[in-house]
């Protein structure tokens, strides 16, 4: 494809995305689909050569579109709000015409320094407190296993990373209604399920932190080091609140790292009338939200706030 034919094209496919958006009431919410409806459609082979643009797109329009499941329709209700925007998508549009790997300051330092910047606006109009510094994460999963590996070090002394684990009885400590990506966490950083101690909650489904100090208590009788709690704002079955400044205090108590999972719920902090939510955050070690549910951003974006950046 030239300069002159990505032109044509890209006007033709704009137009269409802006269709798309006019009229996604037509569409039904979910694919009308049964499975391998749109794998047996398509070829077993390759194609050896390219094909027209037009003829891909009517490929995307008669074989793709019906599979999809319109989560920008108004009538989607189905798991957690994921709401794109036109200047999201134009913000796509350019990131992936310059193609950069951003990985670093200097493979491109205008997105580092551009990201350090958003990070601070966003912390500050939350109502997080200055001493936390923030950088943008995949999801909120890889956020959470970022706070577990960070607690890990610090109990360890960072030295768990270079001669391993030797005695592994470290423990992460979560509601009954937490996220399942705690449980991979603990998993993936080496602790093992077991290590992961589930608090029941009360009537709103939040955290009891009656029993989650019970619970730590407990563990320091029986040899256990106490490692990581994870609080939540907004948990994904039931938007569930833990309350954050009663857990902090135990927290600092007993000296454990504190993750707040805000994916779902956090974007709300920008509203003055939620700042109850995050009573207690001068006292947590690490935060995650996702602007791509609330803040009409695409996905996949997460925000990861930490006190102590030197942990990462």
């Amino acid at each position: 494809m030239n300069n002159k034919e990505f032109r044509k094209y890209a006007h033709q496919m704009v137009d269409w995305m802006a269709d798309y958006f006019e009229n996604i009431e037509e569409y039904p919410v979910k694919a009308q689909v049964q499975p391998k409806e749109i794998y047996n459609q398509l070829p077993e082979q390759a194609p050896l050569k390219g094909e027209e643009m037009s003829v891909i797109f009517k490929d995307f329009q008669d074989i793709i579109l019906p599979g999809i499941t319109h989560w920008q329709h108004p009538k989607f209700f189905a798991y957690f709000p994921a709401n794109t925007s036109f200047p999201s998508i134009l913000g796509e549009m350019l990131t992936a015409t310059l193609g950069a790997q951003c990985m670093i300051w200097d493979t491109s330092p205008a997105a580092a320094e551009l990201e350090e910047r958003v990070m601070n606006w966003l912390r500050d109009l939350m109502g997080i407190p200055s001493s936390f510094e923030g950088v943008i994460q995949d999801t909120a999963s890889t956020a959470t296993l970022t706070a577990i590996l960070s607690a890990r070090e610090r109990v360890t002394n960072f030295e768990s990373n270079q001669n391993g684990i030797a005695q592994n009885n470290f423990r992460v400590y979560c509601s009954t209604e937490t996220h399942s990506s705690v449980e991979k966490a603990v998993k993936i950083a080496g602790l093992g399920k077991n290590n992961l101690v589930k608090i029941p909650v009360d009537e709103q489904l939040r955290m009891q932190p009656a029993a989650l100090e019970k619970a730590i208590q407990e563990d320091f009788k029986n040899g256990y080091r106490p490692m990581c709690i994870v609080a939540a704002i907004g948990t994904t079955g039931t938007t569930a609140i833990d309350p954050l400044k009663e857990i902090a205090n135990i927290s600092q108590k007993f000296d454990i790292w504190l993750h707040v999972d805000a994916a779902y719920a956090g974007s709300a902090l920008i509203l003055p009338e939620f700042q109850w939510m995050i009573e207690g955050i001068e006292q947590i070690d690490s935060f995650v939200f996702n602007p791509h549910k609330w803040l009409l951003t695409n996905f996949d974006c997460s925000v990861y706030f930490i006190k102590d950046k030197e942990s990462l």
